[in-house]
């Protein structure tokens, strides 16, 4: 985060670090617990989330209560997020004292159009104050009314949506970054510019750093869950949750001072 074009987080650490907020992560899971699924498959929590706080989610693509990571990409976004902080090892979280409500809507082969959907009902009911979203469709496919009035659920009941804007090098961001309620996320450079693989055009709202950015996550060439490192990734993916992680400071502050944002301010 640092340098000219990072987003110079430290000084807002002053005034807030997410206390109290949930951002719900829409993704492939979180490595966040140590949970045996079965005898040939068991999860881990990530060492640089070991002081993250998490509150239950769900996994839509398996049905079940675990949304754990079988990808690296979802692990990768939360720590963005609220990687744990002031730990001596790693890297630091936008707004690592808020909380992360995993919820699993992608696997390795992606997911559905009703899988994100079910998701972003499910973190609006059960409290999500943001849901970030690095995930899309292809440029130029609208999935559809199901996926708006989510939306509208979502953005009408007070929670602020972030989502990618896609990685196709065109002036056609995708959805659901398209949809007017969605905060959509392009991705700049480490030297400021736009990211040679992001989306661009008028449906774009903020850019964010995209580019080699660096979060404890396992081995992503393999899949191995026990086997972490220290992974550079890049994408509006990357981009998507620094934006998540401010949103979580501004709703933070305010509800500190005895306020309350809505999405639109």
């Amino acid at each position: 985060f640092h340098g000219t074009y990072g987003i110079n987080i430290e000084p807002a650490w002053d005034i807030s670090t997410g206390s109290g907020v949930v951002v719900a992560v829409l993704d492939t899971g979180v490595a966040y617990e140590d949970y045996v699924q079965n005898p040939a498959k068991r999860y881990y929590l990530a060492p640089d989330l070991a002081n993250t706080h998490f509150i239950p989610g769900y996994d839509f693509v398996n049905g079940d209560a675990h949304p754990n990571d079988d990808d690296s990409h979802g692990t990768h976004v939360a720590g963005t997020i609220a990687q744990s902080t002031n730990n001596g090892i790693g890297v630091a979280g936008v707004a690592y004292d808020c909380s992360i409500m995993p919820v699993k809507v992608l696997g390795p082969r992606g997911g559905t159009l009703d899988q994100l959907v079910d998701g972003i009902y499910f973190a609006t009911d059960w409290g999500a104050d943001v849901i970030s979203m690095s995930l899309g469709f292809p440029p130029g496919y609208y999935p559809g009314v199901a996926l708006d009035d989510a939306l509208d659920y979502a953005y009408d009941n007070g929670v602020t949506i972030v989502a990618a804007a896609g990685n196709d090098e065109t002036g056609t961001v995708s959805y659901p970054a398209a949809y007017e309620k969605c905060i959509a996320v392009g991705a700049i450079t480490e030297e400021g510019t736009l990211a040679s693989y992001s989306n661009y055009g008028n449906d774009i709202d903020v850019v964010a750093p995209g580019s080699r950015i660096l979060q404890n996550t396992f081995d992503p060439n393999t899949q191995d869950t026990s086997d972490f490192g220290f992974w550079y990734f890049r994408g509006t993916s990357m981009a998507t949750p620094h934006v998540s992680g401010i949103a979580a400071l501004l709703i933070a502050s305010a509800e500190a001072n005895g306020e309350t944002l809505t999405p639109y301010e």
